[in-house]
């Protein structure tokens, strides 16, 4: 993703999934016409991150749209331009294979929102959170983002967490980290915690991606939190990438406008595996309620990193 933020404003996202050809270009652009719910059984199965198929035709809306899309199997590729909802052309064109979007001049034709976009700096800086975001939740994906010219950031897309975590954070909190693998009853967590050296003023270090989608969830940062709670100094909160993952019926991605949310049926249950499968049950192991039990495979030098008062059980 390339992105140039000024009064002319212009944000390039390429990439080489397979594209689209010129007979499907124009449909994507209609309101949910890419929505991925057929059925209202298909809400308790959602596995994509968007779904309501309304993205491409907001942002058609209010932007200076240009898509260029080729499959690689055919030797043209598609470029349409659609301008306020308008469209304006659509042509065939040579193209690499992929798919490329050029967003140009945000909220042009609604100068009354347009005011209330923070300074470019800002807004870069949502840009990149939501990148660094994705790039942890799918390391098997590169990512590369550029700033008015300054590369960002860039993942190698090798499918290792670690080193997108590298990538993201940096040398210093890559060279803390405690691997974490837990599966029962339907519910696996997989991914690092950090030695109670690396620790925040805030929660952003705490990262959690359920099914792949990254979400805000006060239930597992408590958990995560009261697991550390003797381990850190008050407030600060540990370094955490955990990747959920659960049937779609056991959780509700739909109670939140933005999707930053959801909602798990058995809450109790994933709040003590989250606690149980922590230094704090590894050190102290597993209290009288059984918030420790449970298969968690602990890193070999868990023991090294915590305080002297508590000793690894793993």
């Amino acid at each position: 993703m390339d992105i140039k933020l000024s009064s002319n404003s212009e944000t390039r996202t390429t990439d080489n999934a397979p594209g689209g050809t010129l007979d499907e270009v124009r449909s994507a652009f209609l309101r949910h016409s890419t929505s991925k719910i057929q059925s209202v059984e298909d809400l308790a199965h959602i596995s994509s991150l968007g779904f309501r198929g309304e993205a491409l035709s907001s942002i058609a809306a209010v932007t200076r749209t240009e898509l260029i899309t080729k499959p690689q199997d055919q030797e043209l590729g598609a470029k349409y331009v659609i301008e306020g909802g308008k469209e304006v052309s659509l042509e065939e064109t040579g193209a690499p294979n992929g798919t490329t979007f050029l967003i140009r001049q945000l909220f042009y034709n609604v100068p009354a929102r347009r005011k209330f976009l923070k300074t470019p700096m800002t807004e870069a800086g949502h840009v990149q959170d939501l990148l660094m975001r994705l790039s942890l939740s799918h390391p098997e994906v590169a990512f590369q983002f550029i700033n008015n010219g300054q590369e960002k950031l860039r993942t190698s897309g090798n499918g290792s967490l670690k080193d997108v975590i590298y990538n993201v954070y940096g040398r210093d909190v890559a060279a803390n980290l405690l691997e974490m693998e837990f599966e029962k009853g339907g519910l696996k967590i997989s991914g690092y915690l950090g030695k109670p050296v690396i620790t925040r003023g805030n929660r952003n270090f705490e990262n959690f991606f359920v099914n792949g989608r990254y979400v805000k969830s006060p239930m597992i940062s408590k958990s995560l939190e009261d697991a550390y709670r003797d381990f850190v100094m008050q407030h600060k909160f540990p370094f955490a990438v955990l990747h959920f993952h659960i049937s779609g019926e056991e959780i509700d991605v739909n109670v939140h406008p933005t999707k930053m949310e959801l909602r798990f049926q058995k809450q109790q249950e994933v709040y003590n595996t989250v606690y149980g499968c922590t230094p704090h049950a590894a050190g102290a192991g597993a209290d009288p309620q059984g918030r420790g039990a449970g298969s968690c495979r602990c890193p070999e030098d868990l023991g090294k990193s915590l305080p002297l008062k508590a000793e690894s059980s793993c």
